[in-house]
């Protein structure tokens, strides 16, 4: 329920269960979280879904079962965010719950124009995995990052931008094409200063 595609230098990587809305699996984390340590190969990584959502996160009936409370999200958001190369969330829609750590660790995230962002684990009796309040607080800022996680708030694309949750909008049909064109510069310089850049670009 995974699919990776490695054209040259660009790995997709695309969540493939749009039958459950893209909602994720232990073994399914365990596979996305191989993929992205194995993409430090990559030049540039696109995490995306197929279907009309991104991913609902936690499949339910595996988080009764104990997945919410599992390190496993926290294994693939720490892999997303090591990788040298460009990662790019291709949102193809709407994006909750546990699903959240990936995109947040991502260096770039475009969103379909009907995406829809929340994350209800306070409501749900959990807590957020460890590193993401801090990575979405880095993007929004602490007092939007309460009224997602806290104030329990659904959000609009619209707003996602406005917040700096997300970096563009861009047509349903264009959001892996846009992220394909967002890598190439990336791809096509010398991958020592394209990860230095990337490295410069983090905290100081």
């Amino acid at each position: 329920m995974i699919g990776l595609d490695r054209a040259g230098d660009i790995w997709t990587v695309t969540i493939n269960r749009p039958d459950k809305a893209n909602s994720l699996t232990h073994a399914m984390l365990v596979e996305l979280a191989e993929i992205m340590e194995e993409a430090q190969a990559a030049r540039a990584v696109i995490l995306t879904g197929r279907g009309k959502v991104f991913s609902a996160g936690a499949d339910l009936d595996e988080a009764r079962a104990g997945l919410a409370k599992s390190d496993v999200w926290e294994s693939l958001s720490g892999a997303v965010a090591a990788l040298p190369g460009l990662s790019i969330a291709a949102l193809n829609g709407t994006l909750a719950g546990g699903a959240m750590g990936m995109a947040l660790a991502c260096d770039l995230r475009i969103a379909a124009p009907g995406a829809k962002f929340f994350y209800p684990v306070m409501k749900l009796g959990f807590l957020p995995q460890p590193s993401d309040p801090a990575r979405m607080a880095a993007l929004i800022g602490p007092a939007r990052t309460k009224l997602l996680l806290m104030g329990g708030q659904k959000i609009t694309a619209e707003e996602a931008l406005r917040f700096g949750l997300i970096d563009r909008i861009v047509a349903a049909e264009e959001v892996q094409e846009h992220a394909q064109a967002l890598a190439a510069d990336t791809v096509a310089a010398s991958p020592d200063i394209a990860q230095e850049i990337k490295r410069m670009c983090g905290p100081a």
